[in-house]
């Protein structure tokens, strides 16, 4: 009876201890698209989380505490988005949450982040309009607004570009609120635009339009695109000879268009972006070199990006105290957030505030300046 009594002691005793452990976890949520046709994006974010949490942890984690992830598949989904920022929230009780991947989602989502007083934070949302949710949502995925009209001048001092033809898809949030974006920056800076052609998610023929396109004779397509669609249309435009640069936006800043757009069909496409894996700081070479050990694989933008969104976030929670009342945690994490500065893989960051519709201060976008870059046999190779 005595033994029984000690190893029930013991089982108490080991159970006592994991759930003084999981009481000190800090549990931020990752809501991102795993699955559907912007998983590519997420699996690359998803991986950048896991091995800044790993890091940070080893490190000693926050002011002793460890991180938790607690992540979701929301599918690239609107209606996903909604449903899994919901039990993140308020089933699981995370801090706060990350994600998720696309705009469309972002749109969707982050109200009820905002409305539950819960920080929504983007690392793939660049889409105008975003912040302007509310004071609870940040970003640190620079805007499309900010980063275009670099590209587009980059591309028109290295080529001397004269004119373009414009391709975007129509029925997207992202792809159009970079379509909007190209042809602002287009005009301020007074280049002729040959032809606008449309498509739609999930088409797989461009032909028709690239047919078009061609017959204009373009200096140079710019393109507002996931790579679901992007990869092929570069495909399909190599295959009737267009061979003219492309300008992609945040998109198509993957390293995954060389598998997707193999033989030279991804050459000569210009993306902008605070993240190259070509830039050799000491940062992102440390990062690189991380990802490449943990996952066999080059890392991309977006890992880049979420990787540095938890070296951020654990800035923020290092200068609160926690104290296990939940909404002032994620009210306290929220007003700790807009003053931290970090250098990451990404380069030095701050953020900006941004305005609501009706000119009054709302949530945070990133302030970081784009690097250049264009695809050469299989590389990014930044333009200075």
């Amino acid at each position: 009876m005595q033994r029984i009594n000690k190893l029930a002691l013991a089982v108490i005793t080991t159970f006592g201890a994991v759930a003084a452990a999981q009481a000190a976890d800090i549990k931020l949520g990752v809501a991102e698209a795993l699955s559907g046709g912007a998983a590519q994006y997420g699996a690359s974010i998803r991986n950048g989380f896991q091995l800044a949490a790993e890091e940070i942890n080893a490190a000693g984690g926050v002011n002793g505490d460890k991180i938790a992830l607690v992540i979701e598949d929301e599918q690239g989904k609107k209606e996903e988005a909604i449903n899994v920022f919901k039990k993140l929230i308020f089933q699981d009780k995370v801090l706060m949450v990350f994600g998720p991947t696309l705009s469309n989602s972002a749109q969707a989502a982050d109200p009820i982040a905002q409305a539950a007083k819960t920080v929504a934070f983007g690392t793939s949302n660049t889409a105008d309009g975003i912040t302007s949710i509310g004071n609870y949502v940040f970003r640190n995925s620079v805007t499309e607004a900010d980063v275009l009209p670099a590209t587009i001048e980059t591309v028109r001092k290295k080529t001397g570009m004269k004119n373009v033809a414009v391709l975007y898809g129509n029925d997207d949030v992202f792809t159009k609120s970079g379509y909007d974006n190209f042809k602002k920056a287009l005009e301020d800076q007074k280049v002729p635009v040959t032809t606008t052609e449309t498509f739609a998610k999930g088409d797989v023929d461009f032909k028709a339009q690239l047919t078009k396109i061609k017959g204009t004779n373009p200096d140079a397509i710019v393109l507002s695109a996931l790579l679901a669609e992007g990869a092929p249309i570069m495909v399909q435009a190599r295959q009737l000879g267009l061979n003219v640069p492309v300008i992609g936006g945040n998109g198509m800043n993957s390293v995954k268009i060389f598998d997707l757009a193999p033989g030279g069909a991804s050459n000569n496409l210009w993306i902008g972006s605070p993240w190259s894996i070509e830039n050799q700081t000491p940062e992102n070479t440390k990062f690189i070199a991380a990802y490449k050990a943990k996952f066999g694989a080059a890392p991309d933008q977006f890992a880049a990006q979420s990787y540095d969104a938890l070296y951020i976030v654990t800035q923020g929670l290092k200068k609160v105290k926690l104290s296990g009342d939940l909404p002032k945690d994620r009210t306290a994490l929220r007003d700790a957030l807009p003053d931290v500065k970090w250098t990451g893989a990404t380069g030095a960051f701050e953020f900006r505030q941004a305005k609501d519709r009706a000119g009054k201060p709302a949530g945070y976008d990133a302030q970081q300046a784009p690097i250049v870059s264009v695809t050469k046999d299989g590389k990014y190779v930044i333009e200075k």
